[in-house]
This record gives structure tokens, C-alpha cells and sequence, in this order.
């Protein structure tokens, strides 16, 4: 059975960094992409950054140069390093799996002004 753990979210204050984590069970990256998406209340998810499980990153506009996803294929995690975090960016934060569409239980960023 897969499961996909998300963690590191939490409260920061703005202009701050957080780190978060996706670490998966019963299934390896190395032969998928794994995307981060957040979702505000009442809209869509909304795409941060995928990988390959190769390491090959691509961000969303408003990620570009502020988040950096990696993958650690021995460990099996994913991260996304936030920086200059705003409180626009105060949401849950997902870790998918695709094509397999397996999804954490998601993480929650705070960010106070």
C-alpha cells in the first residue's frame, strides 16, 4: 500500500523559510513525478513545483526562485524549501504522486505578518 507522509509545515513569520517534507511507503519516485500543490480554501489545488524521479524540478511562476524542490531516492522524500514567505502563501500544502494520483494527508504553513 502507498502512503505519502507530508511534515515540516508549521508557523513562520514573514520572510521566513520553511522546509517541507513528502516521504513515501510502499512505492519508490525513482519511476514518477512528484508535484506539490497547495490549496486555498474554496479554490482548486493549485500546482507549487513537480519532480522527476530523476531530479529534473519545474516551478510554478510564483514559486521561481523562492521554493526549491529536491529528492533524496535513498530516503525516498521529496522536499520543498520555501523562502521569503509571505502570507499570501498561508495554506495547506499536498505531495502527490503521479500517474499513480496516491496524495498525503497534507501539511499546513502559517505565515503571520
Amino acid at each position: 500500500q502507498v502512503q505519502l507522509v507530508e511534515s515540516g509545515g508549521g508557523l513562520v513569520q514573514a520572510g521566513g523559510s520553511l522546509r517541507l517534507s513528502c516521504a513515501a511507503s510502499g512505492t519508490s519516485f525513482r519511476a514518477n513525478i512528484v508535484r506539490w500543490y497547495r490549496q486555498f480554501p474554496g479554490k482548486q489545488l493549485e500546482l507549487v513545483a513537480p519532480i522527476t524521479g530523476s531530479g529534473s524540478p519545474n516551478y510554478a511562476y510564483f514559486a521561481k526562485g523562492l521554493f526549491t524542490i529536491s529528492i533524496n531516492n535513498s530516503k525516498n522524500t521529496v522536499y520543498l524549501q520555501m523562502s521569503s514567505l509571505q502570507p499570501d502563501d498561508t495554506t495547506v500544502y499536498y505531495c502527490n504522486l503521479f500517474p499513480a494520483n496516491n496524495w498525503g494527508q497534507g501539511t499546513q504553513v502559517t505565515v503571520s505578518s
